[in-house]
């Protein structure tokens, strides 16, 4: 079959698929056939013909199932014809694009030269002026964008950057732009657009005396929560583009957040997000939905086309398929990759394994006899992969201190070897006068650190929750990133482990480990990112003969399928047999 391109001078994503029509033709070698010639040539055939000197066989069977569809084609939606047409593929079978039609794909995905704004007061790296390109063609054609750079590229700054030059070309006059981010990071759009597009007017909606004036600033920042709470008020407003930040924030579908960020009306979407897959593709579908609607069908359709195929049967001709399909809307460059940036120093990652004391080897031995039990006399699945969670926990608390797990009794470090093996590590690093990010999940945890830091060093360091303000968290970043005398930042991973920019640390700490590469990638690069001169140390604890160490070397063996960064939550663990459960958990 061939698609072919229709005259109505219009481009964009909500009309691309409008001007790409289907002709349905039938193939022979290389040779093709519209219905008319077909029939002609059928019309007394059976079984050998001679066709352009060729002999070809007729099967009838065949013969009548293309008369079906030559008389009764499939319908296809606008969406539909336009990732046909990326992906020149339909049902297992190649497509041939006409003349017209491959010069609206090219329109729809070349990106030139784009100047930059007059008043930028920044220098682009290339990789990020071309992002700024992208950005600027995608909103200009009626595309939606995820722009999926590697944390700590500038994101940020290449999307500041469009906004700029769209003010400056007048369209920003009347529809305004929304910004969406996560609370922490209200502070850090703020100050990058003061710095780099001063003319570019701020108002944030926010707290409890928010308000929306009639009279309006280029840009409102908002937070998610808000966007959730007061989505009728951001409705009713006219909006020129809708940018999200962390847009991992709506990787749920079915998430009332997820919903109320998509019902906002606007000309364009842009997402932005270092991870666009965590854990599974739906997630990835979520964001795109935001991005440009429709245009991956609905998630059911997509879970059968793309998502089983690819994260269950990694299948790399789809693989190459959802890359096509994709590609013209999604922007991802690695920090790896020294095509892209040449003067980021090296990120050297080192596990460093400990023993668990004698007190918590009786600790952990217990609670997984007494455990294993439980869920081997359970059968409702739901119930059983909660008691596994369950476990997991405490002996993550255990591996940590007995302490934390306890919540009570003595709480010295020596009766942890993760806590002695932990204070060991920052011995040199406070002897090199260098700073450290420490990673943990639990907020026990980090109370546990700042109290044998105290006592090792002499000084109590901060400690970032989710119970720190906003104003005094702002306060903390500054205070780390300036002050020579503070040499550790405690940070639970939850509350830092996005959006803040923390290169004074070149060494970096995971005291506990998520097992997730993705979100532990994003707490990394809080350090290593541009601006970072030196090259970061990362250490990631582990206890060693724990399944600390099992579920760690399992992770480390499942590649991500073709860098879609399909990330590994701990979920999974749940649906192992009792057999393995016993692996993975015993000690040894």
């Amino acid at each position: 079959m061939k698609l072919s391109g229709k005259n109505t001078g219009s481009t964009g994503f909500l009309n691309a698929g409008d001007i790409l029509g289907f002709d349905w033709m039938v193939a022979i070698g290389n040779s093709q056939l519209t219905q008319v010639e077909f029939e002609e040539l059928v019309k007394n055939a059976q079984g050998i013909v001679r066709f352009k000197g060729e002999y070809v066989y007729l099967d009838p069977a065949d013969i009548e199932q293309l008369r079906l569809q030559l008389e009764k084609p499939p319908s296809t939606t606008p969406a539909e014809r336009l990732r046909i047409a990326l992906s020149e593929e339909y049902l297992g079978m190649p497509i041939t694009l006409d003349e017209k039609a491959r010069a609206i794909i090219r329109e729809l995905t070349e990106v030139g030269n784009v100047p930059l704004p007059a008043t930028l007061n920044a220098t682009l790296r290339p990789y990020q002026e071309r992002g700024y390109a992208w950005l600027y063609r995608n909103i200009r054609v009626g595309f939606g964008s995820v722009i999926a750079d590697d944390m700590g590229l500038g994101k940020t700054l290449q999307m500041i950057t469009t906004l700029l030059k769209l003010k400056e070309e007048g369209n920003l006059n009347e529809a305004k732009a929304l910004v969406i981010v996560p609370t922490s990071l209200l502070t850090n759009w703020t100050k990058e657009i003061a710095r780099f597009a001063p003319t570019l007017t701020v108002d944030i909606f926010h707290g409890t005396e928010r308000t929306l004036a009639n009279e309006r600033a280029d840009v409102l920042l908002t937070t998610y929560g808000m966007v959730r709470t007061d989505q009728a008020k951001l409705k009713k407003f006219s909006w020129r583009i809708v940018i999200i930040d962390e847009a991992q924030n709506i990787k749920n579908a079915a998430a009332a957040q997820t919903k109320a960020v998509k019902s906002i009306p606007a000309a364009s979407f842009v997402a932005l997000t270092g991870t666009p897959v965590e854990n599974r593709l739906a997630e990835y579908w979520s964001i795109m939905d935001f991005a440009n609607r429709g245009f991956l069908g609905n998630l059911t359709h997509f879970t059968k086309e793309f998502a089983v195929p690819i994260q269950s049967h990694h299948d790399h001709q789809v693989v190459q398929r959802f890359k096509r399909v994709t590609s013209p809307f999604l922007l991802r460059r690695l920090k790896s990759d020294k095509s892209i940036i040449s003067d980021l120093p090296d990120k050297i990652e080192q596990n460093q394994y400990c023993e668990l004391t004698k007190k918590q080897t009786a600790l952990y031995e217990t609670v997984v006899r007494e455990a294993l039990q439980v869920i081997n006399g359970e059968s409702n699945t739901f119930k059983r992969e909660g008691l596994i969670l369950q476990m997991i926990l405490a002996l993550k608390q255990i591996c940590n201190h007995p302490a934390q797990y306890l919540k009570t009794g003595e709480s010295e470090a020596s009766l942890s070897g993760k806590a002695e093996l932990f204070l060991d590590l920052l011995e040199p690093i406070y002897t090199a006068h260098e700073k450290v990010l420490v990673f943990t999940q639990f907020r026990e945890a980090g109370e546990l650190l700042v109290a044998w830091i105290k006592a090792r060093f002499g000084r109590e360091p901060q400690f970032l929750h989710g119970g720190v303000t906003r104003k005094m968290r702002d306060s903390m970043v500054e205070r780390f990133q300036h002050d020579r005398t503070e040499r550790v930042f405690l940070l639970s991973l939850k509350a830092g482990g996005t959006g803040l920019n923390l290169t004074a640390a070149v060494n970096v700490i995971h005291f506990d480990l998520w097992w997730n590469p993705a979100v532990e990638a994003q707490a990394t690069d809080r350090a290593y990112r541009i601006g970072q001169q030196q090259n970061v140390q990362v250490h990631r604890l582990i206890t060693r003969g724990t399944f600390e160490e099992r579920i760690n070397d399992m992770i480390r063996s499942k590649r991500n399928l073709a860098d879609l960064t399909v990330g590994i939550g701990e979920k999974w663990i749940g649906t192992l047999s009792n057999a393995e459960l016993k692996d993975v958990f015993s000690l040894g």
